[in-house]
């Protein structure tokens, strides 16, 4: 069964064949969608931002064009060079995963995104403007809209992660039976060695309510608010 793609039909026959304008309108096409994704990555100061889409999807675009361009005129059996930038845009946004003093990980959402817009840049390479459409838009509410129910549904969870810094390594004890005194359970607790020399103790805690009332009144900042008013407490914060 034959794709027939409806913007391309509305656009015309010459869309879909590799002509000069069916090749800017696809780069255009892939470039603005990624600078779009890539402004919105910016905005948060993550490190892969507005150019490093781009660039990312505009590759993608010519390799399938070129791929696309073979298969018509030399009749490959499949596509080769779009293969091999998959593989590249996918190294390249694994080596945009960090990993802060925290013990978080960082930047894996935006390497994420940076493979799928590779992913998309393909499509609009491949002259399927609608799919390259459908792609950016649930790429971009991904991105932009689902991180606030995210947050609401882990503020909701039983079970959550504690970045915590104490004024001295003997008040772990106190801070452990004042968690269990509330209805918190301790599912692991890990000293964190990023900190050695600061003269803090620095640990990830995991944790889960067990309480009745602080599951349905309670969430996870209000939790971390009230922790974090004891007076060997130096810092908590709730890991992403």
């Amino acid at each position: 069964m034959q794709y027939v793609d409806p913007i391309a039909i509305l656009l015309g026959t010459w869309s879909e064949e590799i002509t000069l304008g069916s090749v800017l309108l696809r780069l255009a096409i892939s470039i603005v969608f990624a600078a779009i994704v890539g402004c919105e990555r910016a905005s948060k100061r993550h490190a892969a931002g507005l150019r490093t889409f781009m660039l990312v999807s505009m590759a993608s675009t010519t390799a399938m064009l070129i791929d696309v361009f073979l298969i018509e005129t030399f009749s490959l059996p499949f596509p080769l060079i779009s293969a091999a930038t998959v593989v590249s845009s996918a190294q390249i946004a694994g080596s945009s995963i960090l990993f802060s003093s925290k013990n978080q990980i960082k930047g894996l959402t935006t390497s994420a995104g940076l493979w799928a817009c590779g992913i998309i840049g393909m499509s609009a390479g491949a002259g399927f403007y609608t799919i390259t459409l459908v792609g950016f838009i649930a790429l971009l509410c991904c991105l932009s809209l689902f991180p606030s129910i995210e947050r609401y549904l882990k503020n909701r969870s039983n079970h959550f992660e504690v970045h915590l810094e104490l004024v001295s390594k003997d008040k772990l004890q106190d801070f452990v039976t004042t968690l269990r005194r509330l209805g918190l359970r301790i599912d692991d607790i890990e000293a964190n060695p990023a900190y050695l020399g600061s003269g803090l103790s620095v640990y990830s805690v995991s944790m889960t309510i067990n309480s009745p009332e602080l599951k349905k009144y309670k969430t996870h900042s209000e939790i971390i608010q009230a922790l974090g008013t004891i007076d060997y407490v130096y810092y908590i914060e709730e890991m992403n």
